[in-house]
């Protein structure tokens, strides 16, 4: 029959006989139990993240797994406890890691970074961070950046530490929840200053309104949200809503 490949996506630590894995390895004849026990040992550093496996039986029934890594912006949202990134990284932080977090999600890459050393994998993994509003030892992920082009965590990262203790992980949780306030904070602020801009300027053109918007520093996505809707097109011989009159 020849070598036989399964590769499919489970959640790492929770993968089943049930479907997809069950029904493709059923006919091969390997003993499915052995099987997903093995694949859940290989992934339980990824409990919380679905990552991509390959299984190959091979005509004496022996098994082998690989097991890839999902992205790195998978791994820093399952070390900082989020669901997803910051839509506003300029402006809206979501969270505040540790180095050794950071130095974890960088081992879990491996060589699918491009560094050539750790070094170089914990600035590529602190660049994500960075696109995701996700902050480094109490600073913005581009300034950590900087302090290890400064020397900064050298012991620390020349370790491989990734261990932090139940304190540590504890001012995480409470630094993320005083982000996610801070955001809701400036998210109803944006939001008052918006529907006052809106009300003063009713029956003005979209356009004037949205420039008055861009001006009070209102997000994008929050402007699009609070703009009202374009009036109907205006009939053939009228002027357009909010266009000055034509001159006789």
């Amino acid at each position: 029959m020849g070598k036989q490949t399964v590769e499919a996506m489970v959640e790492g630590g929770k993968a089943s006989a049930a479907p997809p894995l069950g029904p493709a390895l059923g006919p091969l004849g390997v003993n499915i139990g052995q099987v997903i026990s093995e694949i859940n040992k290989k992934t339980a550093d990824f409990k919380g993240v679905t990552v991509p496996i390959k299984i190959v039986v091979n005509d004496d029934k022996s098994v082998t797994i690989s097991v890839g890594t999902p992205p790195a912006s998978a791994l820093i949202k399952q070390e900082a406890h989020i669901e997803k990134g910051s839509g506003v990284p300029q402006s809206d932080l979501v969270a505040d890691i540790r180095i050794e977090q950071v130095i974890k999600v960088a081992k879990m890459k491996g060589d699918d970074l491009s560094g050539n050393d750790m070094f170089a994998r914990v600035k590529e993994v602190a660049g994500t961070c960075n696109s995701m509003g996700v902050m480094i030892e109490g600073k913005r992920a581009v300034d950590t950046i900087r302090d290890i082009n400064n020397g900064m965590f050298a012991e620390t990262i020349k370790a491989g530490k990734t261990e932090l203790s139940a304190e540590a992980l504890k001012e995480i949780e409470e630094k993320k929840k005083k982000l996610a306030a801070e955001i809701e904070k400036r998210k109803a602020e944006f939001t008052a200053t918006a529907k006052q801009i809106i009300e003063s300027m009713a029956g003005q053109a979209r356009g004037a309104i949205k420039a008055k918007l861009i001006e009070a520093k209102i997000p994008t996505s929050m402007i699009e949200e609070f703009l009202p809707a374009d009036t109907a097109a205006a009939k053939p011989g009228e002027a357009a809503p909010g266009a000055a009159p034509a001159k006789k």
